[in-house]
């Protein structure tokens, strides 16, 4: 057992995995990222401080709920944010698409792939034979 105390309220729970929050805390947050998403749907020019107020949530909560690609932003929105690798405007998440392929070509061309192992002929070797045999 993995017992800490949540991050936001100091109650004492058993840790799994994920964010050192207890599961009330889990679930409160959990509405305020519908409310959050509700509101921007409906207000699809508002910017994140004007989000934030509105929610009552913080400004790195909202960042981070786009970073890990749970919120998304539609076409024209106030708020913008920029792929972390070429700065190009992106829609969620921390890279561009472009910059997302180019990571998983370089992954996948340096991980080493085991050769097919080669059909090897099958000659008879009389020695080799399962039969019993006698020495002179």
């Amino acid at each position: 057992m993995n017992a800490r105390n949540c991050r936001k309220c100091g109650k004492l729970f058993n840790y799994v995995s994920g964010p050192p929050i207890c599961m009330a805390c889990r679930e409160a947050l959990e509405e305020k990222f519908q409310e959050v998403k509700k509101y921007i749907q409906d207000n699809r020019n508002a910017t994140i401080p004007q989000v934030s107020e509105a929610c009552e949530v913080t400004t790195n909560q909202i960042q981070q709920w786009l970073r890990e690609e749970r919120l998304q932003l539609g076409e024209g929105s106030g708020i913008t944010l920029f792929c972390e690798n070429c700065g190009a405007a992106i829609m969620t998440g921390r890279f561009c698409e472009k910059c997302k392929n180019s990571m998983a070509d370089r992954l996948s061309s340096s991980i080493h792939k085991p050769e097919a192992p080669k059909p090897q002929s099958k000659k008879k070797d009389p020695k080799d034979n399962p039969k019993m045999r006698f020495l002179g």
